[in-house]
């Protein structure tokens, strides 16, 4: 069945990250990040990928914008690693780091796709984790430097940028639960790492402007919450949940607050002052779904999240499993209208103040070649989109996660999200029946546009 009309000059493109495709770990001067070390600890990948190589993307790069092009995509979505541009995180600026993201750049206009980088995918230079990563505060003044190095090179043909992807995730998963890099378990003394983060992002808005690049963005991670029951400690729980996951990150950066005063008491540095630059006006704002979560009262023992990942027991909530619906090969549910749902939330707590929404990132795990599943996944979350936009939300794009396979982070090679199959002994690429049908999609709307 044919997809609704999307309005016409509606951006479509395919994302990636820096880390999860390029390789060349120690190429041309590139240093060493957080994930690199962490994935080089035996047991953290755990399917033995080895991470240093990725896709080969920093080799093969002509070869993805060609199938970028043949896609008809509007738009990439990568990433540049901060450590491959200024190799300590701070101090003298590795000049091949520039120079490749200089080519990958000139090789995406020459086919007319825009280019959208992401300036922080999650890849802290190893120098600046070691002395404290996220939890220092001057990690976000060092990042504002490098922003403004990157837009000084690149921002006469950059028309998009984006700077943080997903603090949250960064913040629960790499500082509070341990699961991800830096792999350290503070559990709530971990909310200094998402103010940094935030400052991060403020400082580097304003750099980027300095420096003359315009339409400026974030990509925020987002998930509409499901009490477990009607119960008061499960509805307690989700609300906790809820406001940590969704309103601590985006709240700040829309409105200039925290969403309680609780949280901002914990915050490190002047809060205030903080805020008035985490807050700096952006052009539009990037949402990243992927399905809802169910969550209630903490549990009497360790159990799993959705993507797998073990919820100590003393935290303040559980996570329960969404029955009655199909799972991806991660095990996450598939509930498209999840995305309509979390894109109404956000417009009816932020109202005029949401700038046009982006979907920076939107995908799934399957297996194999011939991969319907991710085409049911794929269409159904684009018609909740439109029905989204049919109810007043200024949506302008979507960006689908992701173009190739890639290294999922601890899972390794094992969980695909690609339209394009990557062959990890060969590198070889092939396309899925996803990417056709995506190619498809594309072609068709812009028929109609």
């Amino acid at each position: 069945m044919t997809l609704p009309p999307f309005p016409h000059g509606f951006l479509w493109g395919a994302s990636a990250s820096a880390f999860q495709t390029e390789g060349a770990a120690a190429a041309e001067g590139k240093g060493p990040s957080g994930w690199d070390a962490f994935a080089a600890e035996p047991g953290r990948i755990k399917d033995g990928a080895d991470a240093a190589r990725g896709t080969g993307f920093h080799e093969r790069y002509r070869e993805d914008v060609a199938l970028l092009a043949g896609l008809g995509a509007g738009a990439f979505r990568f990433s540049v690693s901060w450590p491959r541009v200024v190799p300590g995180g701070s101090g003298p600026v590795n000049a091949a780091g520039l120079d490749f993201y200089d080519r990958l750049v000139d090789e995406l206009c020459a086919h007319g796709i825009t280019p959208a980088p992401t300036l922080y995918h999650w890849d802290t230079p190893l120098e600046l984790e070691e002395a404290g990563g996220w939890l220092q505060r001057d990690t976000a003044y060092r990042f504002a430097d490098y922003a403004r190095v990157v837009a000084e090179r690149l921002a006469d043909r950059v028309p998009m940028w984006i700077t943080v992807n997903e603090p949250a995730e960064v913040t629960l998963l790499g500082y509070a639960l341990g699961e991800h890099a830096p792999g350290k378990k503070l559990l709530f003394d971990a909310l200094p790492a998402a103010h940094h983060q935030l400052l991060a992002h403020g400082l580097a808005v304003g750099a980027l402007r300095a420096a003359g690049a315009r339409n400026i963005g974030l990509a925020v991670s987002h998930t509409p919450v499901w009490p477990a029951s009607e119960s008061e400690e499960d509805r307690f729980g989700a609300d906790l949940y809820d406001t940590i996951g969704n309103w601590l990150f985006a709240d700040p950066i829309l409105t200039g607050r925290y969403p309680d005063e609780n949280f901002a008491a914990l915050m490190p540095g002047p809060v205030a002052d903080d805020l008035a630059v985490i807050s700096a006006p952006l052009d539009w704002y990037g949402v990243n779904y992927y399905n809802p979560t169910r969550v209630g009262a903490p549990a009497p023992e360790a159990v799993e999240s959705f993507a797998g990942f073990e919820m100590p027991a003393e935290l303040p909530f559980g996570i329960r499993e969404i029955e009655g619906y199909e799972t991806t090969a991660f095990g996450w549910p598939v509930v498209p209208d999840g995305l309509r749902e979390m894109l109404l939330l956000l417009k009816a707590r932020y109202g005029d103040r949401l700038p046009p929404v982006y979907i920076t990132e939107n995908g799934c795990s399957y297996d194999g070649i011939e991969d319907a599943g991710r085409i049911r996944y794929l269409d159904g979350h684009l018609r909740a989109l439109h029905r989204a936009m049919a109810e007043g939300v200024d949506v302008r794009g979507y960006f689908v996660w992701s173009l190739t396979d890639n290294i999922e982070w601890i899972e390794g090679a094992a969980q695909r999200f690609g339209l394009v199959h990557v062959d990890y002994p060969t590198l070889r690429r092939t396309p899925k029946d996803s990417y056709r049908w995506y190619r498809d999609v594309i072609r068709a709307q812009r028929a109609v546009g």
